[in-house]
């Protein structure tokens, strides 16, 4: 657990601890209600923060990369356009010269047409990325002018060839034209838009000199949205790059875990044994709510599968996180048969739908706050189907 080294830091977890209670109702008072009175209490909020969100929340996956290649503004004003709550816009990752943009990962080689681009051909290289030897083109050796001269192509084509149809449309964003693009669509449409950005790799970026939260911190406040009611959520799957962004802004943050058997990325470079399944425990549950507001687990811990990949039964981590006042938003539904759990598919074609509705029905129930999905139209009609069954 992390140690404060001032009572004005100790003051500022107390404070974020408190916030994530009158928040999300730690005594239960609006996580506790079934999920269509909890979603018409907070719809019906006009205060603006998160508790104006409908709930189970419907966020907008990397936009909504199930129509479109992810992390583009094409992706990301479908997803408004579909009626997404949020838009997941976008992971962060830094440009040589110091800039944030937005990509999936810091290699590029699968989400843009950089392979295609000679006058870049040498920048091909591999490095050891959170453990693992990656070979690509990676954002830190490029400037973002040079970033600019490229085009985002769709990710996994095998399960979405209809999204090639859009390959090289739409350049990379930096995040500052996210935060701007908020505005403008907020303004256009009437209704306050919503991002959810996280940080990537954030312990091998500042070993490299280039600190993530600073720089979105920096961002934040110059755009006025780092505030408790601003409407970013942040999220991170190092802990702490979370911890340090709640020194740095008052932003809802989020802590993203992943399988229960892995651990952190800054928990390995630290020499912490702990793994996730730690995190999930009542224990360090109350941990996490020192610092944040939420939690973003894999659908697996939310209800595991047996070894035929169909789903068994849920666990208690819902429950236990609402004790301590924390938020679930897990990820990631997506209508595709390889994507869903095994008695959720429809034959074997890989880029055909099977019952997305069914599984989206299914965990709802468990009493999640809300999921990222890459197909928003069908999270809010499952949603529909939920709150008024």
């Amino acid at each position: 657990m992390e140690t404060h080294e001032s009572d004005k830091q100790t003051q500022g977890t107390a404070r974020r601890a408190l916030l994530g209670a009158a928040v999300f109702g730690a005594s239960g008072a609006v996580l506790g209600l079934p999920g269509s009175a909890r979603a018409a209490e907070a719809g019906t909020a006009r205060n603006g923060g998160l508790k104006s969100l409908p709930r189970p929340t419907i966020i907008g996956h990397r936009g909504t990369s199930g129509y479109r290649p992810e992390h583009t503004f094409g992706s990301y004003n479908l997803a408004l356009d579909l009626g997404a709550d949020v838009v997941e816009a976008g992971d962060l990752v830094p440009t040589k010269d110091g800039h944030l943009v937005c990509r999936h990962e810091p290699e590029i080689g699968g989400t843009t047409d950089v392979a295609s681009h000679p006058e870049f051909a040498d920048r091909k290289t591999t490095k050891v990325l959170d453990g693992v030897s990656t070979t690509g083109w990676f954002t830190e050796d490029f400037t973002l002018a040079e970033l600019k001269t490229l085009r985002a192509v769709e990710r996994i084509p095998a399960n979405r060839p209809h999204n090639t149809l859009y390959n090289g449309r739409w350049e990379i964003p930096t995040f500052e034209e996210v935060l701007k693009w908020q505005d403008e669509e907020t303004r256009k449409r009437g209704k306050q838009v919503w991002i959810y950005p996280e940080t990537k790799h954030p312990t091998y970026f500042r070993k490299l000199g280039l600190g993530l939260e600073e720089r979105v911190a920096k961002l934040l406040h110059k755009y006025g949205k780092d505030r408790r009611n601003s409407p970013v959520i942040l999220q991170s799957f190092e802990p702490s790059s979370i911890q340090r962004l709640n020194k740095l802004v008052d932003n809802p943050l989020v802590v993203l875990l992943s399988s229960a058997a892995s651990r952190p990325w800054d928990f390995v470079e630290a020499g912490d044994p702990r793994t996730v399944a730690d995190l999930i425990t009542p224990k360090g549950l109350r941990e996490i709510a020192g610092y944040a507001q939420g939690i973003g687990p894999t659908l697996d811990l939310v209800i595991p599968k047996d070894a035929n990949g169909n789903l068994t039964t849920p666990t208690t981590l819902v429950a236990d996180a609402h004790k301590v006042g924390l938020i679930l938003h897990p990820y990631t539904m997506r209508n595709e048969n390889p994507f869903l759990p095994a008695e959720f598919r429809k034959g074997t074609d890989a880029d055909a739908y099977g019952d997305a509705f069914g599984a989206f029905k299914t965990y709802f129930a468990t009493g999640i706050d809300g999921v990222f999905t890459d197909n928003a139209d069908t999270g809010l009609l499952a949603r529909e189907d939920f709150v008024n069954g």
